[in-house]
């Protein structure tokens, strides 16, 4: 059984193709030590509930670290680890949440369970000044005049508000950023733990 120490996860793009490509060539580094990841196999098949009824099924790459031996996960930016829902649904409903809607209304309008909303709108606000931080540093860091957000009517919102202005601040940066949801972004940019555990903003 993988532990903190000996298993991670690394948010990487959404094509195979391309990630294989990168893995085999050594351009992905171990985000523990920087040392390059080699191919380790594959893990469990997964489906993931997308938007609309749709249905992502998964079969995440493993990798190991040639430096330290760390085992990580490659998952698609696409959905978050040890989550059933993709990245853009989960995303749209703490939008919805940060309008000011509770979470069975915001359940009812997607479809899902009233308490897996409400876990997710609960992690992320128990957060959410985290978030706010870490992305408001991104968006100083990524535009040339960078405009913040105004405060709005939470911590929530703030959050939610400092993500789409990050975002923005990266496509006007990278034209293919534009073809990338500002919540695979975000999971991008912290390994998916939009929900669970931030880094620091340093």
């Amino acid at each position: 059984m993988c532990t903190k120490r000996r298993c991670g996860v690394l948010i990487v793009d959404s094509d195979v193709v391309r990630v294989e490509c990168q893995l085999r060539a050594g351009e992905l580094a171990c985000p523990s030590c920087q040392v390059s990841l080699a191919p380790w196999g594959h893990g469990r098949p997964r489906e993931v509930r997308g938007d609309l009824g749709a249905r992502l099924f998964v079969r995440p790459r493993r990798s190991r670290c040639s430096g330290c031996g760390v085992t990580h996960m490659l998952l698609p930016e696409a959905i978050w680890p040890r989550r059933a829902d993709a990245a853009r649904v989960i995303g749209s409903g703490l939008e919805i949440a940060a309008l000011g809607l509770g979470h069975r209304q915001v359940a009812a309008h997607l479809g899902r369970a009233e308490g897996t909303v409400r876990g997710w709108i609960r992690r992320f606000r128990g957060q959410s000044e985290d978030v706010r931080r870490y992305f408001t540093v991104a968006l100083v860091a990524l535009a040339d005049d960078p405009v913040m957000p105004d405060p709005s009517e939470g911590p929530l919102s703030d959050a939610v508000s400092a993500i789409a202005a990050a975002h923005r601040a990266a496509a006007m940066k990278w034209a293919s950023m534009n073809t990338v949801s500002r919540w695979e972004f975000a999971g991008r940019a912290i390994d998916g733990r939009v929900l669970t555990c931030m880094p620091s903003a340093s």
